[in-house]
């Protein structure tokens, strides 16, 4: 059992990490997190939107965020680094951060999950879904869903080509699960084929218009008889 055991306390250690690293860049927006471990010690990536605020004036707030991690967390030699999040609107992560801070803010629940995957859409990914779960109208539990495009529920698509991320919006009634699930623009499905090699497809010749040509010289053609009416 020791060494199930340990499994389980290094799961747990990782989970309170990253509760404590998502509280920590509540303001920088958090995106993302990766721990892994190198002969020098322990990386620990950290994706941001604005990591400025991460770093701080001349490196204090990732000094003590580091000092922190080794004394706190019993994090063998961390070595933080912090990445700006180049599209911050294909990141599930912050978008679900993002729209449980705007149900915080008041908008009403269909309003931002529509608002949501718009902006998720027009920034090019293939597909998205956004789940809340709560009590979003009423005093029992509610599932609504908004999805737009392509999205994979199972199999090695879903795994490496869907991103995923969660939230927690904290409201009066009770709190509210935000997840997005986003599928990334360059993401390749199986059933997609391509051929190596293969010459472009020609495209027809264009047919000129036919241009009917009239002379002023030729006679015009007789009027048809219309025949007389009787008295």
């Amino acid at each position: 059992m020791a060494s199930e055991r340990k499994f389980i306390q290094e799961g747990v250690r990782r989970v309170l990490l990253k509760d404590y690293l998502i509280q920590e860049s509540q303001r920088a927006g958090f995106g993302g997190l990766d721990i892994s471990r190198t002969p020098m010690g322990t990386r620990v990536t950290l994706v941001c939107e604005r990591p400025g605020i991460i770093i701080g004036r001349r490196g204090e707030l990732i000094k003590q965020l580091t000092q922190t991690l080794a004394e706190r967390f019993h994090v063998d030699n961390p070595q933080i680094e912090v990445q700006e999040e180049r599209q911050p609107n294909l990141n599930a992560q912050l978008m679900a951060e993002k729209l449980a801070a705007t149900l915080e803010r008041g908008w009403h629940f269909r309003r931002a999950g529509h608002s949501t995957v718009r902006r998720i859409m027009e920034s090019g990914a293939r597909g998205c879904q956004v789940v809340l779960s709560g009590k979003l109208t009423g005093e029992r539990h509610r599932t609504e869903r908004f999805k737009a495009g392509m999205i994979k529920y199972c199999g090695q698509a879903s795994l490496f080509q869907m991103g995923r991320g969660f939230a927690q919006a904290k409201l009066k009634p009770g709190v509210i699960g935000v997840s997005v699930w986003i599928m990334r623009p360059d993401a390749r499905m199986p059933d997609e084929i391509r051929i190596k090699g293969a010459a472009p497809p020609v495209p027809a010749p264009a047919v000129p218009p036919v241009i009917l040509e009239t002379h002023e010289d030729e006679p015009l053609p007789p009027e048809p008889l219309v025949p007389e009416k009787l008295p």
